[in-house]
């Protein structure tokens, strides 16, 4: 089947305010691998969301941890110890410590965890929001998009900070990293830009994908270095595309990311496939999303009938397919 991402407005039952703890997750349009090394890259939020129920357990010491939130299979058991990594750091991050007094943390939300959709970076800038609520400390965005970022830690080694930042902020985002702190600003869109998302059903781990990025741009840094001039006029090509509405130049522009990515190892069979079987049925541009070797591609479909079509296609390959749009 294919789900159309709506942010639903059912949350857990209780007084605590899940509802002000979501966080978002996103796609990447241009920049996966690239934006490591403080080059520019253009992400979008998706409408769904993870969120986060946290009460303290007075006479029950420890954490305590129950993850509803839907997921791809295997994605669960394959990222379990990050995950609890991740949760760890943020939580000492914001001076959190369970030793005494409990924890209980209960993950919602409708935002299906696959690799390259944001879900790591979404559970722990929730987590940041829950202990913001809880503990009354009236953090800024800023510095829960800070602890996001530490709690990331754990999922990924070295994070770009360009999922937190999404995940906090929401809309379409230029994210650049710096010596200092990361800049980013929002862009506004011409009209809202339709998309088809899919999952290959793989599961990877950022931190090693990540780390095989960095040794191969170790033995290699002159062709590293075409890669990333290639990447720098490109990603300025794309904003300008998305400025003007200019939706095929902008699909030209996927398509060949994609080709920049699959000269940096980082795509796969399986990504390759749906990236072809979207172009084939009308998607002006599509590539892989995120950290490859699994996870997700995006397709840009100009029209609904396209995107539906786009959809429909990828269903019969794919393990999941979600349409959305970028507005």
């Amino acid at each position: 089947r294919s789900y159309s991402v709506i942010s639903s407005f059912l949350t857990m039952t209780d007084a605590f305010p899940v509802e002000k703890t979501r966080a978002f997750g996103k796609l990447i349009l241009f920049g996966e691998h690239f934006v490591v090394y403080k080059v520019p890259a253009l992400v979008g939020a998706v409408s769904a969301y993870t969120d986060c129920k946290l009460e303290y357990v007075d006479d029950k010491p420890g954490l305590e941890v129950i993850d509803n939130r839907p997921a791809v299979p295997h994605y669960k058991e394959t990222k379990s110890a990050e995950g609890l990594e991740a949760i760890n750091l943020t939580l000492s991050h914001l001076g959190v410590d369970y030793k005494n007094r409990g924890v209980k943390l209960t993950f919602g939300g409708d935002l299906c965890c696959a690799s390259g959709i944001g879900a790591s970076a979404a559970q722990v800038v929730s987590l940041a929001r829950a202990v913001n609520i809880a503990d009354s400390k009236s953090l800024s965005e800023d510095e829960i998009n800070a602890a996001g970022y530490e709690g990331e830690k754990g999922y990924h080694g070295t994070p770009s900070g360009i999922d937190n930042t999404a995940a906090t902020f929401g809309g379409l985002l230029r994210f650049q990293r710096t010596d200092d702190a990361p800049i980013f600003e929002k862009k506004t869109l011409a009209s809202p830009i339709r998309i088809v998302y899919a999952s290959t059903g793989i599961t990877a781990s950022t931190t090693k994908v990540v780390g095989d990025v960095r040794a191969k741009k170790e033995a290699d840094e002159a062709w590293f270095a075409n890669l990333i001039d290639q990447y720098k006029i490109l990603v300025e090509e794309g904003q300008n595309a998305i400025e003007k509405g200019d939706l095929p130049g902008l699909g030209k522009l996927m398509d060949k990311n994609h080709e920049l990515l699959q000269e940096l190892t980082v795509s796969c069979k399986e990504l390759d496939d749906l990236v072809v079987a979207a172009r084939h049925t009308g998607a002006l541009g599509a590539k892989m999303s995120g950290t490859g070797r699994g996870g997700l591609m995006i397709a840009l479909t100009p029209t609904e009938a396209i995107q539906n079509a786009v959809a429909d296609a990828l269903e019969k390959i794919a393990p999941q397919v979600w349409k959305t749009t970028f507005a």
